[in-house]
C-alpha cells in the first residue's frame, strides 16, 4: 500500500527553524596551520629531509662484502664479493677477490652497467664483449655476454643469468640464455 504525501507541506516548512545542525560562526580563533605553527612545521620538516638524505647517503657510500660460494658438479669455489654503490663522484663497482669487474684490455671489455640496492635486494648488470681469439691453435669467433645478477640480501641467495652469444663461451658452454645459483652471505667484518 502507498501513502500518498502532500509536497506542499514539505515545500512550506521553516528551513530556518527546522534545520538542527548549527554550524557556528564558519571561523575559529585558533589554528594549527597558522603561519607560525607552519614554519615550525616547515623547519622540522626540511630538517628531516636533510637528516634522511645525509644518512642516506653515509649508508649508501659504504662497501657491502659477500663471502659467496659457487658449487658445480664436483668443483666447488669460494670467493669474495665486494659491492660498492655509486656516489656523486664514482660509478658503482664490484670486486671478485679484490679484481675490478670493469675490465679492458686488447681482448675485449667488461662493463658493470648498473647496481641497483635495495633493503631486500642487490641487482648487478654487467655486459662483457670479446675480440676474435686464437687459443692454442683453435680460432674463436667475437662474442658477448650479458649478465644479470640477483642477490637476495635476507637468505643469501644469488641468482645469476647469463645471455652467451659467440665467442669462447659460446663454443664451450653454447649460445643462449644460462642460469646458475650461488649462496652469498655477508662476510663477517660488515
Amino acid at each position: 500500500m502507498v501513502k500518498s504525501v502532500d509536497t506542499a507541506d514539505l515545500k512550506s516548512a521553516d528551513s530556518k527553524k527546522s534545520c538542527r545542525f548549527d554550524s557556528g560562526l564558519g571561523h575559529h580563533q585558533f589554528s594549527y596551520f597558522d603561519d607560525q605553527n607552519l614554519i615550525i612545521l616547515r623547519i622540522k620538516l626540511l630538517f628531516s629531509l636533510l637528516l634522511l638524505s645525509f644518512c642516506t647517503g653515509i649508508f649508501a657510500a659504504d662497501t657491502l662484502s659477500f663471502e659467496c660460494k659457487r658449487s658445480e658438479k664436483d668443483y666447488v669455489e669460494e670467493y669474495e664479493m665486494k659491492i660498492s654503490p655509486a656516489t656523486k663522484t664514482q660509478k658503482g663497482k664490484v670486486y671478485l677477490d679484490d679484481r675490478d669487474l670493469d675490465q679492458s684490455d686488447a681482448n675485449g671489455n667488461q662493463v658493470v652497467k648498473s647496481i641497483i640496492l635495495s633493503q631486500a635486494n642487490i641487482l648487478i648488470l654487467i655486459d662483457a664483449q670479446f675480440d676474435p681469439e686464437n687459443i692454442l691453435g683453435v680460432p674463436y669467433s667475437a662474442g658477448q655476454v650479458s649478465t644479470q645478477i640477483s642477490l637476495n640480501r635476507t637468505n643469501g641467495k644469488l641468482k645469476k643469468v647469463e645471455v652467451i652469444q659467440g665467442g669462447i663461451l659460446g663454443a664451450t658452454m653454447g649460445d643462449g640464455t644460462h642460469f646458475s645459483e650461488e649462496v652469498c652471505l655477508p662476510s663477517k667484518s660488515n
